[in-house]
């Protein structure tokens, strides 16, 4: 019984987690927006399936290490909770078992390398860069490594951009209408440093100083969302203190690290920092909606394109983002925005998810690719780096050669001279 676990080891995080468990009805409404339930059609691949997995489990009847493949099939992308009439809180379920039960799992030395390699080097991008650099020279062998390890060959891009790191404060154009602080991210400085100069180029051409502070890092979510919740808070703190006070919102441009920055409340759940933890996240919002809610100026040259929009999860269901970005394209003269079929399906990033479930991340990043196509529509925006990625590579795959770009990059090329200019 479910007093059992707010009784048992755990105290709090497992009274909170049986909060969520007894929220759920079991109404089944979550299981056609679950890309896993999409994709494999198995009850213990949906959101009420784990719900009940991970409730036996704090129960004592089942162990953390026979529930494990189903919750690490999990992409955490909370459509479940978008679709959920009972207003099940899944995010702040899934995230605290996943740290719950991360000490009591039993992982082979493959995957405790592969996981450690991953949280050592994405959330810094020096190292990526110069991982990155390693793994092309190691293509030639991929046939020789373990079939576990063969995604990250698999999943390099064939060039990555040269580094473009930004000022420490970048000065608002004409009068300033309101002053931010950007967080940079991590895998984005390497793969797409673009987004990040897109952002400051559209803040300032809206009025708005930018700082970019020096002492930030990842903002934890990558550890968040795999049960590393030691190096999740290692992470948060050092942004609680690198970020100023001065500023008027946090600014985000990746949906992924804006949710993990809005997770942060939860992370410090009973811990000292709660309070300011909590009072950070209420200040971080994503660039669409602080553009939006300060009121954009409207770009002075069109693009004469149809776009169709990606909701990346972590915006459209995890922050409840999905009018502002479709907002600040239609006031781009010429843009008509299109809607792709099946807009709750993750496209099957998810963090790390294509490294460490290659297969179904690459049957729902063609269903995604297949979706978009469908809309035949001139380039792909979207407000998020993995995202990004994934959707670009299967549409490669598909052999159709559409740009998938950052909402801001299209608003930046707005503002520059040249109407008409070509997206590439």
């Amino acid at each position: 019984m479910l007093h059992a676990i707010k009784k048992g080891s755990g105290g709090r995080q497992t009274a909170d987690m049986s909060r969520a468990i007894e929220a759920c009805v079991h109404c089944g409404f979550c299981l056609p927006t679950c890309p896993t339930y999409v994709a494999l059609g198995e009850e213990m691949n949906s959101p009420r399936g784990r719900i009940f997995l991970m409730k036996e489990t704090l129960e004592g009847r089942l162990t953390a290490d026979e529930v494990k493949p189903f919750i690490d099939q999990c992409l955490g992308c909370l459509a479940c909770e978008t679709s959920c009439p009972s207003g099940v809180s899944y995010g702040e379920l899934i995230t605290p078992y996943r740290a719950w039960s991360e000490p009591k799992l039993t992982r082979g030395w493959l995957e405790r390398a592969r996981r450690a390699l991953l949280l050592q080097t994405l959330p810094y991008p020096r190292r990526f860069r110069a991982a990155l650099a390693l793994a092309r020279l190691a293509r030639p062998f991929r046939s020789w490594m373990p079939a576990r390890m063969r995604p990250l060959i698999d999943l390099i891009p064939e060039r990555v951009p040269p580094a473009d790191p930004l000022p420490e404060i970048i000065p608002a154009r004409g009068p300033r209408r309101g002053r931010v602080a950007l967080l940079t991210g991590c895998a984005q400085q390497v793969l797409a440093p673009g987004v990040n100069r897109a952002t400051v180029r559209v803040l300032a051409e809206n009025g708005v100083e930018t700082v970019i502070p020096r002492a930030q890092g990842c903002c934890g979510a990558l550890a968040m969302h795999v049960g590393e919740q030691n190096a999740a808070l290692g992470a948060a703190r050092r942004n609680l203190l690198a970020f100023p006070n001065d500023v008027d919102a946090i600014i985000t441009n990746a949906a992924g690290c804006g949710s993990g920055l809005h997770e942060y409340g939860l992370l410090f759940h009973g811990l000292p920092e709660e309070e300011t933890a909590r009072a950070f996240a209420a200040r971080t919002l994503d660039v669409s909606v602080y553009l939006d809610r300060l009121g954009l100026v409207p770009p002075p040259a069109g693009l004469d394109l149809k776009v169709a929009y990606h909701d990346a999860c972590h915006l459209g269901h995890a922050q409840s983002v999905r009018n502002e970005p479709r907002h600040l394209l239609s006031q781009i003269g010429g843009v008509q925005v299109l809607e792709p079929a099946e807009w709750e399906i993750c496209c099957g990033s998810a963090g790390t998810y294509n490294l460490e479930h290659p297969e179904l991340a690459d049957t729902l990043g063609r269903r995604k690719a297949e979706n978009l196509v469908a809309t035949q529509a001139d380039v792909i925006a979207t407000g998020n780096i993995g995202c990004m990625m994934q959707v670009r590579r299967h549409l490669q795959l598909l052999g159709r050669q559409v740009p998938v770009l950052h909402i801001v990059e299209l608003l930046a090329r707005a503002y520059e001279s040249g109407e008409g200019r070509k997206i590439t």
